[in-house]
């Protein structure tokens, strides 16, 4: 799995992909990675590129231009993408950076929230303040024009100022215009988790726990299967009353999607991690039937592979599957989540590691290209037109399939080492700032920052030896600790106070 994450993934993608006549990355690749077409940019995917970079730029801390095609889509982001008259991340453009309509409302919660989840991990692995404050930004927006203060969650589609837009009489029955949705929220509810993790401010906390309670309660069903589409007081949007002609007609609003049920089985867990939600077994038998019904309901059983779409009609038994394809990014996230359930139910009837082995397998086979690199867009079981098709467009980068196989090589290779605990800890006062500075930890494997603490509660992360604290009046009389953390996210203990010294 590594040598393919290295060999198939990440260098065919980069530093090729990187545009460095107009900023950001080119979204835009043939079958044999030659670039092709206008190479328009989306907000979604330039976010993205910037979190494998800067997960590459951690794991392979030795290869330099990592860190520096993040830095490189950063820029973009800030420079381009943001608009400095209203303020959020425009959602699409051109490839010189003009905005355009396409298909989008013009700014969106999912977009948005994939610029903070690759700014808040830039930010992780570079220690670069600009874009922490960016992704801060980012949220602040977000929380005055996306979010619900009365039904809670977040509006996904959004005028230029921000102005949620509600549906009408005039949008068409088939499109996703003025609905929440499970995909912007699981989304969010990842990009929350991430920014929590390096900015433990308390309005994201909660809005993270209450975007965790909303996927996990109301989003999810009893079956295990995410709704895909809601009313803004989240009534589901539902057609299971319809006619088998309009069912089909709108699938895109109203089916199982498998492969989202089994990457949000992950999130909520990781999301109740970082939450601190101890021995969560409520949200680990969830993430299991989610899990399980994916493999009872869609999975192929003779080559494994997970379908993409099945619905409950009301008068056939059980569910039909209603797209027995099998796109690239759902084999992903049923890589990760089937090894997550091998490690919490080795012994289970649904046998998941060898539904992992099987997968591994049928990924090798019929998804990964092995002559030109990358994963096609779908297995080539059911669709073998796909061994022509685009390896890169503006929804497919690197970013389900590094996730994965970053997480999976985690599970398999599991570290359960502690880096040392920080020595030296200071604290230099300046007028009204305060440095923090410490002695570098060491680790079996690699410090991944350190997690700065007041009074023993987490107030930042950086992955430097230094950090500056924003409220030296709150902190100046705090016990001032610091503990490292390292890649397999392992604590060490905590560290002696610091010592203070003043700076005239």
């Amino acid at each position: 799995m590594r040598k393919s994450m290295v060999n198939q993934l990440l260098k065919p993608w980069y530093p090729l992909s990187v545009d460095h006549e107009y900023g950001g990355f080119l979204s835009s690749f043939s079958y044999d990675f030659k670039p092709v077409g206008n190479q328009d940019k989306m907000i979604v995917t330039q976010a993205r590129h910037i979190w494998s970079n800067s997960k590459a730029a951690e794991m392979f801390p030795g290869v330099d231009y990592y860190l520096k095609d993040a830095r490189h889509g950063f820029e973009f982001l800030k420079n381009t993408m943001w608009d400095k008259q209203y303020g959020g991340f425009y959602t699409f453009t051109d490839r010189q950076g003009n905005v355009k309509a396409g298909s989008f409302a013009p700014k969106e919660a999912y977009g948005n929230s994939f610029a903070i989840y690759g700014l808040a991990t830039y930010y992780e692995a570079s220690g670069d303040t600009s874009a922490l404050n960016l992704a801060k930004q980012c949220f602040w927006w977000l929380e005055k024009h996306s979010h619900d203060n009365v039904y809670k969650g977040y509006f996904q589609h959004m005028q230029r100022d921000g102005t949620p837009i509600m549906r009408d009489a005039t949008v068409s029955s088939t499109a996703e215009l003025g609905y929440k949705d499970q995909n912007s929220s699981i989304h969010l509810l990842e990009s929350l988790t991430e920014l929590y993790s390096v900015w433990p401010n308390p309005l994201v906390k909660e809005r993270l726990n209450e975007l965790f309670l909303l996927v996990r309660d109301t989003i999810t069903n009893e079956k295990g299967n995410l709704i895909l589409f809601f009313k803004p007081d989240w009534t589901p949007v539902s057609y299971k009353d319809s006619t088998e002609a309009i069912i089909k007609r709108h699938h895109g609003l109203d089916h199982v999607s498998f492969g989202h049920n089994v990457e949000t089985a992950y999130l909520l867990l990781e999301a109740s991690a970082v939450l601190g939600i101890e021995n969560d077994a409520t949200t680990l038998q969830i993430g299991k039937k989610m899990v399980d019904d994916a493999l009872e309901n869609g999975w192929d059983n003779k080559i494994g592979g997970f379908y993409d779409e099945g619905y409950y009609f009301k008068d056939k038994p059980g569910i039909t599957i209603i797209a027995d394809t099998k796109n690239w990014w759902a084999q992903a996230e049923g890589l990760n989540a089937l090894l997550m359930m091998a490690d919490q139910y080795p012994d289970d009837s649904h046998k998941y590691f060898d539904k992992f082995k099987m997968l591994w397998q049928y990924t090798q086979t019929y998804l990964i290209d092995s002559v030109h690199g990358d994963w096609y867009q779908g297995g080539i079981d059911k669709q073998p037109g796909y061994k022509m098709a685009l390896k890169g467009q503006i929804w497919k980068g690197t970013y389900h399939n590094l996730r994965a196989l970053m997480n999976c090589i985690g599970r398999l290779n599991l570290d359960k080492t502690a880096p040392s605990v920080p020595r030296n800890v200071k604290v230099e006062k300046t007028g009204k700032s305060s440095k923090l500075s410490w002695k570098a930890s060491i680790d079996n494997k690699k410090v991944l920052g350190y997690n700065v603490y007041s009074d023993g509660k987490k107030v930042g992360f950086t992955p430097l030896c230094y950090f500056f604290m924003d409220d030296t009046q709150a902190l100046k009389n705090n016990r001032i600790t610091v503990g490292a953390v390292d890649f397999s996210g392992n604590l060490s203990k905590q560290s002696k106070t610091a010592s203070f010294t003043l700076t005239k």
